[in-house]
């Protein structure tokens, strides 16, 4: 596939706005039409998603840190997002810019993570240090430290890639065309408010903007779901060593 060609910009400066620019403001060419009876069958699968996934999300994060219910109800939600999301209707991996062609986002989304692993390690060094915050976090982290570690890992990286499945799949078109980027991300974080977790809660607001953003520009799934994986990763790894317990 092809696009069309601008001139270089110039200066580091310069090529790495052009590059934010192609992954998160510039929509790439595509054609995702569906006829109206499709499209309102797609919100009313959305509809019944949302109401059954964000109940026993509320639920997986009201068991005890250490509880073997966590294990199963985490992965509940996810196969949730995913049976509603694909069920909704067709998704899409989605396109970028590169080098005057257009291609699957791998490297961009994969630098985005880390960009946003790094601004949220420095919010860390600062929730840290207000208690409060800390300890909304400290509960958070509790089924990571109390629980089998390598379970967490699996059900957060199943969780991650479920929910850019739904939000920003199924529920991102369902809204359609207009306002999708705003809604959506109000509705993500409406649904992240059963957690009863307000750092949860901010981190929803900063990350759906974000996950929205490469959904509108890409016309897919694949840019977010590798930015939220790299994200959640890294967040796993230096939240405890920042936080404590």
């Amino acid at each position: 596939m092809s696009t069309s060609t601008h001139e270089a910009p110039t200066g580091i400066v310069g090529r790495a706005g052009a590059t934010l620019r192609s992954v998160l403001i510039d929509e790439v060419p595509r054609d995702h039409q569906q006829p109206d009876h499709e499209f309102h069958r797609r919100r009313v699968v959305v509809v019944i998603g949302l109401l059954i996934g964000t109940t026993l999300l509320g639920l997986s994060l009201a068991t005890t840190p250490g509880s073997v219910a966590f294990y199963p109800l985490t992965i509940s939600v996810a196969v949730v997002w995913v049976v509603f999301g694909f069920a909704s209707g067709p998704l899409h991996l989605g396109y970028v810019p590169w080098r005057g062609t257009l291609r699957r986002p791998v490297f961009t989304p994969l630098a985005l993570g880390l960009v946003a692993s790094a601004v949220f390690v420095v919010g860390a060094l600062i929730v840290a240090q207000i208690d409060p915050l800390r300890h909304l976090v400290q509960h958070v982290l509790a089924h990571e430290q109390q629980g089998n570690l390598a379970l967490v890992y699996v059900v957060t990286l199943l969780n991650g890639a479920a929910e850019e499945v739904f939000f920003r799949g199924a529920l991102f078109a369902a809204i359609g065309r207009r306002h999708a980027i705003p809604l959506s991300v109000v509705i993500y974080t409406l649904v992240t408010i059963a957690t009863g977790n307000v750092m949860l809660v901010f981190a929803a607001v900063l990350m759906g903007t974000l996950f929205a953003l490469q959904r509108r520009a890409s016309g897919g799934i694949m840019a977010s779901t590798i930015t939220h994986l790299v994200w959640s990763v890294a967040m796993l790894i230096a939240l405890p060593a920042i936080i404590g317990t």
